[in-house]
């Protein structure tokens, strides 16, 4: 194992003016279900330059609607799900928490100067998510996004300078549950005109949890015991996206697809297993379809499914993001495709991040500093 292999990355930033520099020892936060990560991390505030001003840091959850550009004109909404703002310099009693073993190596690291922050997340805020609008519909960009902001004001009612201020994108994910129900399964008994016996159709896929990039084996047994053949099979993983705040939209987009020329005639039996595998590799052009939410425009994956939490306010979600196995037997009419019927079962389950079976123990590895280059386009703007 190479030497920066066991390295612990550390995330930095620094305001242009250089008054304020930020750390963070990591930019994705997990919801185990019970708690969130707490953000923890420092800031290295010079104090010779902010003078008498005090130095804040806030966590805020953010729903878009909308491009950014046109904000100005109205034309997008934006809403804070959730702001939260500490006081890190200087110190006051209200503020003081015991340090995590992150902020103790990093003091350690960047000196007795770094000043220690640290949030935790309420249980009802959503994950990160975005969704993909189409090249001539950018209008529907929508996404819930997370982000640290540091910055030196005199007071919280005065005007935030981007010069003086420290922007952080975060990401808060959820993983898989540690234990999975029971192997979900649809049944569908299909009755035709002029046929005495239905056509009977059952898919089950092998688990309820699904990991992302893990192929999802779909199993069929059909008793055609109706008058009619069947023609083909077709399979598919859809995704669908409610927009429950602000517009209500709904997005059904198809992420998996195996369309097959299995032939059933009637009166015998079938069983079949197939085989989908959701990726957001195959869906990159498609438009509407909800993502894990990005940092620093590097790739990311199809959205994760949405637990909603007991008694979690779905409006607060922004976005609720869940997956189903659709199976069809497509059965000709009379004039053929022109009155073709079908029998469709659907069958939901959840595509998730895995849950790491181990995690490194931070105490064991050495600190890698390393510049944040998430640059937004209001840290190019210059100020008023």
């Amino acid at each position: 194992m190479s030497k920066d292999s066991k390295k612990n990355v550390v995330y930095k930033k620094v305001s242009r003016d250089k008054s304020i520099a930020a750390y963070l020892s990591k930019r994705d936060f997990v919801d185990h279900g019970s708690h969130v990560d707490p953000v923890d991390g420092v800031l290295l505030v010079d104090t010779g330059y902010i003078k008498d001003q005090k130095v804040y840091c806030r966590l805020s959850c953010i729903f878009h609607y909308g491009p950014e550009d046109i904000e100005m004109i109205g034309q997008a909404f934006k809403r804070d799900l959730y702001v939260s703002t500490i006081q890190v310099y200087p110190p006051t009693d209200s503020q003081v928490k015991p340090v995590t073993k992150m902020q103790e190596r990093l003091m350690r690291k960047i000196g007795d100067k770094a000043l220690p922050f640290c949030f935790e997340f309420p249980n009802y805020l959503p994950c990160s998510v975005c969704l993909q609008p189409g090249a001539n519909d950018p209008e529907k960009f929508c996404s819930v996004e997370f982000e640290v902001l540091a910055f030196c004001v005199n007071n919280l009612e005065e005007k935030i300078h981007k010069r003086s201020s420290v922007h952080l994108a975060i990401r808060k994910i959820q993983y898989a549950p540690n234990q999975s129900g029971p192997q979900p399964s649809a049944h569908i008994s299909k009755h035709f005109l002029m046929s005495d016996q239905p056509l009977h159709l059952t898919a089950t896929l092998n688990k309820e949890v699904y990991c992302h990039g893990e192929p999802i084996n779909v199993s069929i047994e059909v008793a055609n015991n109706s008058n009619k053949d069947v023609k083909n099979v077709r399979l598919s993983v859809e995704q669908v996206t409610n927009v429950v705040l602000y517009s209500n939209d709904t997005y059904t987009e198809e992420v998996a697809l195996e369309e097959t020329n299995d032939q059933i005639a009637s009166g015998s039996k079938f069983a079949q297993t197939y085989v989908l595998l959701p990726l957001m590799a195959n869906n990159r052009d498609k438009h509407g379809i909800a993502l894990d939410g990005r940092i620093k425009q590097e790739d990311t994956n199809l959205a994760s499914s949405t637990i909603l939490k007991e008694g979690a306010d779905r409006e607060v979600q922004g976005m609720l993001v869940s997956y189903k196995v659709k199976v069809s037997l497509l059965i000709p009419g009379v004039l053929g495709d022109l009155t073709a019927s079908d029998a469709t079962v659907e069958i939901p389950f959840l595509l998730m991040h895995p849950n790491p079976e181990s995690i490194k123990n931070p105490e064991e590895e050495d600190i890698a500093i390393e510049d944040d280059g998430d640059v937004s386009p209001a840290d190019d703007e210059d100020d008023e």
